[in-house]
């Protein structure tokens, strides 16, 4: 498989170099030449998780990663249940929170952490990884803990993630290092990709990126959406809302659609940050400044993978409306989303799926799975405006107790960058 920009503008790559390099020197985004079809893997009526990540991760990695090698990596990545929890008639959850880190970026993030272990270990060079986060990153900094010959530098805006996920970015140490910033996630974001394009930075050092703009990290989050064709629901009407941000989550339940996964639409489910959605009732799609809201990890202005939604499409505005819809809501209506659930069906929702959960709504007569994309312990902030004596469970507790270590930093490229090269 070899992987194009979706800018056209650049080279088309191998997988080992799609991932090291991250990001296509025309600013696009890397994109995998033919969509294989895998239809008659969904046709199957017994498939567990790991055989499902193996056959759909080999054409799109091999030769790049051996067949043993991959097996090793399908069998550290997707080692915890994604289990589908009925919520309510007809609405589903598919809970993504049952990692290490409580969410769903648990599976790619440890999925590229290993690719890159693999990748490095016929190198001598230390790989950079830079990653931009809006809040729920932890994933990333745990997944590439103690790896072997990679640095990984984690861009949060300061102020805008919970306690929680701040000790989840600040208190591993290592060769985690986390960059406080002034500034908001479309900065940090920002900050990122004007690294990948200065030729200094990339002459004296070999960086990647962790964020869903990596192949390794979106690819295999398509896995989970096929993964829930073969819990017994009715599948010739099956919707999946999808709380979005960056978009690199419905690109790979897209993908996946497009590989034969039974789905037949998806909601791009929004917080106050609703590009997508008014791209969809317009076909104008306008970057806006980023609007903090209580689902924070979805505070996204100018979503990176929108370009990789248009590639899933042919870039049809008429195609994608015919697979998508938007939906939004406000943080008033967040919070009462929660308290409705945890009334009605005594389910706790997370702010970013009690968006996805109240989408579900909008067409009673579908199956509808919405994504728990995070346990509700992330955002206790939240949670507490509707549950006043939410506790933290006890899982949380170590975490907590453990000390902050970070750099504090402002949205300048030029301190960035001087930070790199020291």
């Amino acid at each position: 498989m070899h992987y194009y920009s979706t800018k056209r503008q650049a080279p088309n790559v191998s997988f080992r170099e799609g991932v090291v390099k991250s990001l296509p020197p025309d600013n696009g985004l890397y994109f995998p030449e033919y969509i294989p079809n895998l239809s008659k893997i969904y046709g199957s009526q017994d498939m567990d998780l790991q055989t499902l990540a193996f056959e759909t991760l080999k054409p799109f990695v091999f030769p790049d990663i051996p067949k043993a090698v991959l097996g090793n990596i399908v069998e550290e990545t997707f080692d915890f249940e994604i289990p589908l929890v009925p919520v309510a008639d007809n609405i589903h959850s598919l809970e993504l929170f049952h990692g290490p880190t409580y969410a769903f970026k648990d599976v790619g993030a440890r999925f590229l952490a290993r690719c890159l272990g693999f990748f490095n270990r016929q190198e001598n060079k230390e790989i950079t990884i830079l990653v931009a986060t809006s809040g729920d990153t932890g994933a990333v900094a745990s997944g590439f803990l103690g790896v072997e010959g990679v640095k990984v530098v984690i861009l949060y805006p300061k102020g805008k993630v919970s306690g929680l996920q701040e000790k989840q970015l600040t208190t591993l140490g290592q060769n985690i290092i986390a960059l406080e910033i002034e500034g908001d996630f479309d900065q940090c974001q920002s900050l990122v990709k004007e690294a990948f394009l200065d030729d200094e930075l990339n002459h004296n050092l070999a960086l990647s990126s962790a964020n869903s703009i990596n192949i390794a990290r979106w690819i295999p989050q398509s896995i989970y959406f096929g993964w829930s064709c073969f819990q017994g629901l009715e599948t010739t009407n099956l919707n999946i809302s999808v709380p979005s941000g960056n978009y690199g989550n419905l690109a790979a339940g897209l993908l996946a659609k497009r590989m034969g996964a039974p789905i037949k639409h998806f909601t791009a489910a929004s917080n106050a940050n609703d590009v997508v959605p008014r791209y969809l009732e317009t076909g104008d799609f306008q970057p806006r400044n980023t609007i903090t809201t209580y689902a924070n990890a979805m505070d996204v202005g100018n979503p990176s993978n929108f370009p990789r939604i248009l590639a899933l499409h042919d870039g049809s505005y008429d195609k994608i409306q015919r697979n998508l819809n938007g939906f939004r809501l406000s943080d008033e209506q967040i919070l009462k989303a929660i308290s409705e659930c945890w009334q009605r069906n005594k389910y706790l929702l997370d702010p970013h799926g009690a968006i996805g959960y109240k989408a579900c709504q909008n067409s009673p007569r579908a199956t509808h799975i919405f994504l728990e994309t995070a346990h509700p312990c992330k955002f206790d902030p939240v949670i507490r405006k509707v549950l006043p004596d939410y506790v933290l469970p006890e899982f949380t507790q170590e975490l907590m107790r453990k000390s902050k270590t970070s750099i504090e930093m402002e949205a300048h490229f030029d301190s960035f960058k001087e930070y790199l090269l020291q």
